[in-house]
């Protein structure tokens, strides 16, 4: 059953849970669309944005076109607010506040990649750069804060200003830290990375006109979230 948070006429809000896909695939395994359908008591949702199907947390869906048609302006406007939680490998030396900023292009087999070599990663500042710049690529920019350690693995707060595909993901990955249980990104094969799910969760959006959606994640989390 779904979790709704919210639920008017124009828009549910519902903390998605982690491994099943939002939409039906080729695969046939099983989705949320359905449900949504079912839970939203409208004959046509509209998406507003997507999480990867391993990635739990906080998920918009329109209930009109008007209401998409809005809310899909404000995030292309960066008007939206999203904040993510991750456990990742290792120990993140990070004081206050960190920048990502390494432009994304497309890889192979349906994955992302950074536009430069990752021996060209420099971080000076709490700033990670491609030095010299990489070639083209789409400018990709994820903010990130230490919350804390617990021995070999990290607790980060991310909020993404773009929103590229696997943005998170390949990000903390090509800084050296994947994202726990990430095998597309990471590698699944090492035990620090061991995780029973990914982990990986949208903890709180922040939309004007409509307040804050906070969502904390839950089956297969390796501790809770704290200093959000």
């Amino acid at each position: 059953m779904l979790e709704i948070l919210f639920h008017d006429t124009d828009l549910m809000v519902i903390n998605k849970p982690p491994n099943v896909s939002l939409l039906s695939d080729r695969t046939g395994a099983p989705n949320l669309w359905d449900e949504i359908k079912n839970s939203a008591k409208v004959s046509k949702p509209y998406l507003v944005h997507r999480l990867d199907k391993g990635t739990s947390g906080v998920l918009l869906i329109a209930l009109n076109q008007r209401t998409q048609t809005s809310l899909t302006r404000a995030i292309q406007k960066h008007q939206v607010d999203k904040f993510y939680v991750a456990w990742v490998t290792g120990r993140l030396d990070l004081a206050g506040s960190g920048h990502i900023e390494l432009p994304l292009k497309k890889g192979r087999k349906s994955r992302y990649r950074v536009a430069g070599p990752r021996s060209n990663i420099v971080c000076r500042e709490q700033r990670w750069r491609l030095e010299p710049p990489g070639d083209s690529g789409h400018p990709s920019h994820t903010k990130l804060r230490l919350l804390k350690h617990i021995r070999d693995r990290s607790l980060v707060l991310l909020k993404p200003t773009t929103g590229r595909t696997h943005q998170l993901r390949v990000h903390l990955a090509w800084i050296g830290h994947p994202v726990m249980g990430d095998s597309l990104y990471g590698k699944p094969s090492s035990t620090a990375q061991h995780a029973p799910r990914l982990q990986l969760h949208c903890q709180k959006l922040v939309i004007p006109g409509w307040g804050r959606f906070v969502a904390l994640p839950k089956e297969g989390w390796l501790g809770i979230p704290t200093g959000t």
